[in-house]
């Protein structure tokens, strides 16, 4: 345990935020007696810049909750009451062994279905654990596309699995547009360096159908609806290139189907475009014509872009805009996406693909209501659930279902957790895990370029392991003899990079302990322009504004399916970027919009991280009641009044919510925040008993935002 000595008999321990967010950001551990005191930004790292964020601001809080859960512990009361009694790991550990070999024996491993996302990201303890245990079993192999995976998907198809532009970079932008992006609540420390741009005479542009916070601080925010994105970005090109407004020797010397692509957006006029996004057709004009002009211009998407049924299309297009205009000439043009990519990880090693049997079936987490109640034709029901790092009933679509599959008396679910969640007050056996000042983490980034070491304050409270010890205990438990199976901590982390690769030269995990993060080994941000002159990592090695890759047809991205590379579902893809409407609107179903005439979003809440500070009592003051924001022309339709109790319904499911009436919702749409929890609702439900399951045209990414509604007084 690294530590620096603090005035008062306070040690500082370096550490890592562990939270599915792009920001990743550097922590200084405040310890006395053996008991972490507080936490707060690491000042001297570049990104963190010294500031957390109302979610983690008070760990601490989290740390010491009276209501952690810090022992094994078995029900005794119904499923879903949350009544448990104290147990010991190794009474806990033999039921989970005895009651999987009898599943195994009955109907075989594949009977077992794994459940987990990104609880904690880091590379010991984060997404991939499990995989390899659960692999080894034979256990049903578990999808995860919550996240990016059809922007991803569509992103590869465009450019190729590239960082992008540096975020520290776009200080250098002279135009910067956020496209979906929330970046007050959802990516803090980026923020800075586009303050600093506008400060330097940078345009702002926000693309968004909410008045978001960052929305509120712009130049110009363009209202959008819902799902209709990549009419816009086509009408964009339509100018640029009718307008003589391409960057012509770039085109020419670094894409590939640009003269496929011109035919292609004669179609998409901005009067279209405009019938479409409810965007003036002149507004659109202006924007087309501001990016062209004015460069370095540059492009952050955020991960709610994707969550229509042409999501992914709606990707590709945005992605081949600054191929169009010359953007990546120089550092702050471009866009970015994850910078992830740049992060040499051996997510081979990681997943360990390569122990799942031929015909091992695949459950992807958007069905698993339907799993639960055998209305998937899986090779064998499943008899067993075990959830880590997630809380499904809150974050996954089809909450009732759920309910109903979880409250089966047949189902044997094991949940590892913080607290007793809503998923977790069905568990028969509940284990404890740690939190982040408990345990060691390597931890990546899919917002900036630093690699971040997590080193342990204190010694795990009660009897709670960290997920990487929790799987050293189940394979022992199941006779495992591998020794890939019993490795610490330190080997874990070790083994997660590949530390000979270029960006990592220079870094050391000596040298993480000693500072507690390292710049990979790229560029400086005012230097990093990597497609100035093409490079980029598809098959061409250019931006292939017409996909080579379509023409495998759709596939999951092996990061996103355990190393399933190209792995084929359904139909052909369409090579050019191409607008698909929502498959939930007046036009595509006028009598599902009679009944249900308001679109819903559903995106992240600003104190809450998913689900996660759902129970905590600073956050949810912060964030308030549940609630959803309604357009005041809309609720004076509905005799809605502010601060009235709702109903928000469709023919998926209801939740009741507190009315937020306010022009920063646009007429016609409604926003529900996620991330509240069941049983602190108003009436039972949240926002996930209304989402949809149905999956976006790429890397089967969810559609939350293609989600029709009605909210009625009550």
């Amino acid at each position: 345990m690294s530590t620096q000595p603090s005035a008062g008999g306070e040690t500082t321990v370096l550490g890592a935020c562990p939270h599915d967010c792009p920001d990743t950001c550097s922590m200084l551990v405040k310890v006395k007696d053996g008991k972490v005191t507080g936490v707060q930004g690491n000042p001297g790292h570049p990104f963190t810049q010294g500031r957390l964020c109302a979610k983690t601001n008070h760990y601490q809080e989290r740390v010491y909750h009276p209501e952690r859960v810090l022992y094994p512990m078995r029900r005794t009361g119904p499923k879903g009451a949350g009544r448990f009694e104290r147990i010991g790991w190794d009474e806990a550990l033999q039921t989970i062994s005895a009651r999987w070999r009898a599943t195994i024996a009955r109907s075989g491993p594949q009977a077992i279905l794994p459940y987990s996302y990104l609880g904690t990201q880091g590379l010991v303890n984060g997404l991939t654990v499990g995989d390899p245990f659960f692999n080894k079993l034979g256990a049903t192999v578990s999808e995860r596309t919550f996240c990016d995976s059809g922007a991803c998907t569509g992103y590869i198809m465009t450019v190729g699995p590239t960082p992008g532009m540096d975020p520290e970079s776009f200080q250098h932008s002279r135009l910067i547009i956020l496209w979906a992006c929330n970046m007050l609540s959802t990516n803090a420390h980026m923020w800075p360096f586009v303050e600093k741009a506008q400060r330097n005479g940078a345009k702002l542009i926000v693309i968004d159908p909410v008045r978001t916070r960052g929305a509120q601080q712009a130049d110009q925010h363009i209202r959008i609806k819902p799902g209709t994105d990549a009419a816009l970005a086509l009408a964009m090109m339509h100018v640029i290139v009718n307008e003589g407004l391409t960057d012509d020797d770039y085109i020419q010397k670094y894409t590939t189907g640009f003269d496929e692509l011109k035919a292609h957006v004669q179609q998409y006029t901005p009067a279209f475009a405009a019938e479409m996004t409810g965007v003036d057709a002149e507004v659109i004009r202006g924007l087309a014509r501001a990016y062209a002009a004015t460069q370095p211009a540059a492009i952050r998407i955020g991960v709610g872009i994707e969550r229509s049924a042409g999501g992914g299309q709606l990707v590709r297009a945005v992605t081949s805009l600054p191929a169009l205009v010359g953007a990546w000439r120089k550092p702050g043009g471009g866009i970015l996406q994850l910078p992830l990519w740049a992060f040499p990880i051996n997510w081979d090693g990681l997943h360990r693909a390569d122990f799942i049997a031929e015909g091992t079936p695949v459950v992807n987490q958007w069905h698993l209501g339907r799993a639960l109640t055998h209305d998937l034709p899986l090779q064998a029901p499943v008899e067993s659930l075990f959830v880590y790092n997630s809380n499904p009933l809150v974050v996954a679509p089809d909450q009732a279902r759920l309910i109903e599959g979880l409250s089966r008396e047949d189902l044997f679910t094991v949940v590892s957790e913080h607290f007793v969640t809503d998923t977790a007050r069905y568990a028969d056996i509940l284990l404890p895990a740690t939190t982040q000042v408990e345990q060691a983490d390597l931890m990546f980034s899919w917002g900036h370029f630093y690699l971040t070491l997590n080193q342990p304050s204190v010694q795990p409270i009660g009897e709670a392991v960290s997920n990487s010890e929790l799987f050293r205990r189940l394979a022992r438990a199941m006779g495992f003899d591998d020794p890939f199976f019993y490795r610490d901590d330190e080997q874990l982390m070790r083994d997660a990079m590949l530390w000979d690769h270029p960006a990592m030269q220079g870094i050391t995990m000596e040298g993480l302990r000693a500072t507690g993060y390292a710049r990979l080994n790229l560029p400086a941000p005012e230097h990093y322009a990597p497609h100035a002159e093409g490079g980029f990592p598809t098959p061409s090695g250019k931006v292939e504004l017409k996909a080579s890759m379509a023409a495998g047809g759709n596939f999951v991205l092996p990061v996103f399916r355990q190393g399933y590379n190209g792995f084929q579902d359904g139909g052909p893809v369409d090579a050019l970027p191409t607008f698909r409407p929502r498959r939930e609107t007046g036009a595509t179903d006028a009598a599902l919009a009679a009944r249900f005439p308001l679109s819903m979003m559903s995106p992240k809440g600003h104190a809450f991280l998913n689900s996660n500070y759902g129970n905590m009592r600073r956050q949810l003051a912060h964030q308030g009641e549940q609630y959803v924001l309604i357009n005041p022309a809309d609720a004076a339709a509905r005799g809605i009044a502010p601060d009235a109790v709702v109903t928000v319904q469709n023919g998926r499911g209801a939740f009741k919510a507190v009315a937020r009436v306010s022009d920063e919702a646009m007429a016609g749409v409604v926003v529900a925040p996620l991330g509240y929890w069941i049983d602190r609702s108003i009436a039972g439900a949240t926002p996930a008993a209304l989402n949809p399951t149905a999956f976006a045209d790429l890397g089967r990414a969810p559609t939350f935002s293609d989600n029709l509604v009605e909210v009625t007084p009550g």
